[in-house]
């Protein structure tokens, strides 16, 4: 192993691990504020070349966005926004030494591209993020696609793609479940997907894929174990959502939870068995296994790094953590901050004042939640939503193309942090226009 050539000892080194949507905004604004002055060493390390938004990973899997249109290289935005970006996975850390491991990094075919790394901090900030927590359930990991990364929303899809096909050319008729995709959970990724794909499933057969009836052949099962779809949010919005949802003749299975998921389709508690080709686990979330096995760094049941208010980790001042991977307190509640993108980016930009007041020996803030309200989009049926803190100091419903502008905007805050209002507003204008040439829903 061998410290980062490009390293400078006499810069204050900030590595900040896991380049989602808060790692990277956080890299982006430290590089312009602190690399481009060469006030700081601004280092990004993430085990995949490049960046999509992960909110809109249940589009890229029923097909109704391209990845290659939305995805950003990480290695173009480190040069432009003047931090350095590093492939590899992280393996472990020495608190001691200041140091970060990087696992070696193989391509598809086992050749090892990257050897073994080490890199040093000053200040660590682990942002890794979260992945499905199938809660041990017999054939879940086996049987079942999460969403978590372009790769698996990418897989569902072509897996999608194809059993249309087999149907559409085989001689006997789509039997019971051939064409069925199920659904467990009904939270924001589960409920969207579903609505996403009543829509690209019929875009799809009407591509010359005549022998199939998406209205009969085609169906969509939403599987979750409380009695009302997305549970984390207020009731009159989940019941909105169920209205929605069944006129688009999406199953709703509330109350039922999911006890074995086979290659035929899927089992829940009350005896019922669900046929189907594929099925999508969305039913919770845990922070990455390795998190709990960092040098003493205190987790919880979910693997969530135990953090102040300040996002320093109860074990280290030197090390932070935020978004999904972090446990971070909220005053005044019994749980912690929720897992929510808004959370994220609050917690980056709070993080951008924290590197600047380290390295000038200040005070660090402390981090307060801020709940905005949340939005479920589903597709070009509607969209709906509550803000928190209105005018009127509580929460307001909305729906339609009030709410549908809004939860586009979320997308389009997160890329100005990234590129700023000019090159979005461009972007934009060209994709309105290349939008007219191309097929709305991705044939392969």
């Amino acid at each position: 192993m061998s410290l980062d050539s490009t390293s400078s000892s006499s810069l204050h080194h900030v590595v900040i691990v896991g380049g989602g949507a808060g790692g990277l905004e956080l890299a982006t604004r430290l590089g312009d504020s602190l690399g481009r002055k060469g006030k700081a060493h601004i280092t990004l390390i993430d085990r995949n070349r490049t960046h999509v938004w992960k909110p809109l990973l249940h589009e890229i899997a029923a097909g109704s966005m391209n990845p290659d249109k939305h995805e950003l290289e990480y290695l173009a935005q480190a040069h432009w926004h003047h931090f350095y970006f590093r492939l590899g996975n992280m393996d472990g850390i020495d608190r001691a030494k200041k140091e970060v491991y990087v696992a070696p990094y193989h391509d598809e075919d086992g050749v090892e591209v990257i050897p073994r790394r080490t890199f040093r901090y000053d200040t660590l900030i682990i942002a890794v993020g979260s992945t499905t927590n199938d809660f041990g359930i017999a054939g879940a990991s086996e049987y079942s696609i999460a969403l978590d990364t372009q790769g698996q929303a990418e897989r569902f899809h072509r897996r999608l793609h194809n059993a249309l096909v087999r149907a559409q050319t085989q001689v006997e008729p789509v039997q019971a479940g051939q064409l069925e995709v199920v659904i467990v959970g009904a939270g924001a990724t589960g409920v969207e997907l579903a609505a996403e794909l009543h829509n690209t499933t019929r875009e799809l057969a009407a591509y010359g894929l005549d022998k199939i009836d998406a209205d009969r052949d085609v169906r969509i099962s939403l599987i979750e174990a409380s009695d009302r779809v997305l549970p984390a949010l207020p009731p009159r919005l989940s019941k909105k959502v169920d209205n929605e949802l069944r006129k688009l003749r999406v199953h709703l299975y509330n109350g039922e939870r999911v006890t074995e998921v086979t290659d035929k389709g899927v089992y829940t508690h009350s005896g019922r068995f669900i046929p189907s080709e594929l099925v999508v686990w969305a039913a919770g979330i845990k922070a990455p296994d390795f998190l709990s096995q960092l040098d003493g760094l205190e987790t919880n049941r979910l693997n969530q790094l135990v953090v102040h208010n300040t996002l320093q980790t109860t074990v280290d001042e030197n090390i932070f953590a935020f978004g999904d991977c972090a446990a971070c307190p909220w005053p005044g509640h019994d749980e912690n901050v929720p897992p929510r993108a808004q959370a994220a980016h609050q917690q980056a930009s709070m993080l951008v004042k924290t590197v600047k007041r380290r390295i000038a020996g200040k005070p660090l803030p402390e981090y307060v939640y801020r709940d905005y309200g949340s939005l479920v989009n589903l597709g070009r049926y509607t969209t709906v939503g509550n803000l928190m803190g209105t005018v009127a100091g509580g929460s307001m419903f909305i729906e339609g193309l009030i709410a549908r502008f809004m939860y586009q905007s979320l997308y389009k805050m997160h890329l100005m942090t990234l590129h700023g209002f000019f090159t979005v507003m461009l972007q934009t204008l060209a994709r309105m226009i290349t939008r007219r040439t191309e097929a709305h829903v991705k044939l392969h």
